[in-house]
């Protein structure tokens, strides 16, 4: 069996063809995942991963014509990534793998799959979208009884999520190269890849940060100088897994930060008394998910060891959740009792609390798909409370204009003769005399 090294030339779209060297020493045993070939340097590296999650490189140089034949090696084709670094090609000449140049990429996935995008995750619009629904669900309750929140702050803290998540990311991989190299599903960052350096990560980082602060430029004093306190979670949070089995906790205080921020964005200041119990119901929230999705990476975890709630809770995961869980709920009762909220959004909170409880009581923490899907559910949590919320605050002003409309009973037991007297009286601005018989009647 036959193994070849495919590569597009840079000048041009022909394809050549050139036989791997054996592997000096032999690993059998091992299973390459990927290689990388650098135009600047004669060799050609090769990642393997051992069965037993143990890792190894070996070099092997571009000269001779020797073959490698054990059968055990499995076939991968080849895909072109950026930087002018090309992907090791090894497949068996019988597969039926295509030897077909694989289709040029759209623009839209060029970008998506860029380095850069990457590393700020682009490609995981989840996060975003769990950073801006504390954001959102402040806007909607700072809103007027029976309008839309303001569609121009909705925009901006959704840009605003979607920019300061890529910058979290990136910080995170700075912090954590040397860790997710030995993690099988953070290996292939570009970070650890190889695809960026420190240098362009930092310079990418400014970047960000440089766009974020012009987004919250945007907002009035108080907001700003709320949102740049918020920078200092950002920042320790990667450290935390170092040390404390309570990173999600931080993550918690960091990602709900906008449940104070979106509110005095709108009002000018922070109403504590409805803020304050959204904020903690965020954390709590944020507890849950992510120590469901912190049980994808506990067996690395723990023999690297980076604490997380999903090694602390372990097998009583489903209980703390479980609490957690209920705590979140009675913080939104709070709140929306504080807004005076009214059935619509008590109606959102029901779903919510089955859906948690069902997310909870069908988790498997031991399959790593079982926690991610149910990790990527809970987009569906912060979509309901927020149409709640919006629907609860429409129906606030459908009611109060229900109320004004209609006369009371003791308006509608005065007499023509008394209403007309107290109209008078009010436009001569002096003070009524009721006479006995229209007291009696009021």
């Amino acid at each position: 069996m036959s193994i070849m090294l495919r590569r597009t030339l840079t000048c041009c779209s022909r394809w050549t063809t050139h036989k791997i060297p054996q592997l000096s020493p032999p690993c059998y045993g091992f299973q390459i995942r990927r290689g990388i070939l650098y135009n600047r340097a004669p060799a050609v590296c090769a990642g393997a991963n051992l069965r037993r999650k143990e890792e190894t490189r070996a070099n092997l140089t571009s000269t001779g014509s020797r073959t490698l034949t054990d059968p055990r090696w499995s076939g991968y084709s080849l895909h072109r990534i950026t930087g002018g670094n090309y992907e090791l090609a090894l497949r068996e000449l019988s597969s039926k793998v295509s030897d077909k140049k694989p289709e040029p990429k759209g623009l839209l996935q060029s970008i998506v799959q860029s380095p850069y995008a990457r590393l700020m995750r682009v490609d995981r619009p989840i996060g975003s979208w769990l950073l801006f629904w504390p954001c959102g669900w402040s806007i909607a309750l700072s809103a007027p009884a029976g309008c839309l929140p303001d569609p121009w702050m909705l925009a901006l803290f959704g840009t605003g999520a979607f920019i300061m998540r890529g910058a979290g990311c990136t910080i995170n991989d700075m912090w954590d190269r040397d860790i997710d190299g030995k993690v099988a599903r953070t290996k292939s960052r570009p970070l650890v890849a190889g695809e960026l350096s420190t240098a362009d990560a930092w310079f990418f980082l400014g970047a960000q940060l440089g766009v974020g602060l012009l987004i919250l430029l945007e907002l009035n004093w108080y907001s700003i100088m709320l949102g740049a306190s918020s920078l200092g979670l950002v920042i320790i949070y990667p450290l935390m897994k170092r040390v404390t089995h309570w990173p999600q906790l931080v993550l918690g205080m960091t990602f709900n930060w906008g449940a104070l921020l979106g509110w005095s964005a709108t009002q000018g200041s922070v109403m504590w008394s409805a803020c304050l119990p959204l904020y903690l119901s965020g954390v709590c929230w944020t507890i849950v998910y992510d120590t469901i999705y912190a049980h994808q990476d506990k067996v690395d975890d723990a023999l690297l060891g980076i604490k997380s709630t999903a090694i602390r809770f372990g097998d009583n995961t489903k209980l703390w959740l479980s609490g957690f869980s209920t705590a979140m709920i009675g913080g939104l009762v709070a709140s929306g009792m504080v807004c005076e909220q009214t059935w619509p959004f008590y109606s959102a909170l029901g779903v919510i609390s089955a859906h948690l409880a069902h997310q909870i009581y069908s988790l498997n923490i031991n399959n790593p798909t079982d926690c991610a899907n149910k990790f990527i559910s809970n987009h569906q949590v912060g979509l309901i409370l927020f149409l709640g919320i919006v629907l609860g605050t429409l129906y606030k002003g459908y009611g109060q204009t229900t109320s004004s409309s209609t006369p009371s009973p003791a308006a509608a037991a005065l007499s023509p003769s008394t209403s007309s007297g107290l109209v008078l009286a009010a436009a001569n601005q002096t003070t009524p005399t009721v006479m006995p018989s229209q007291a009696s009647a009021v």
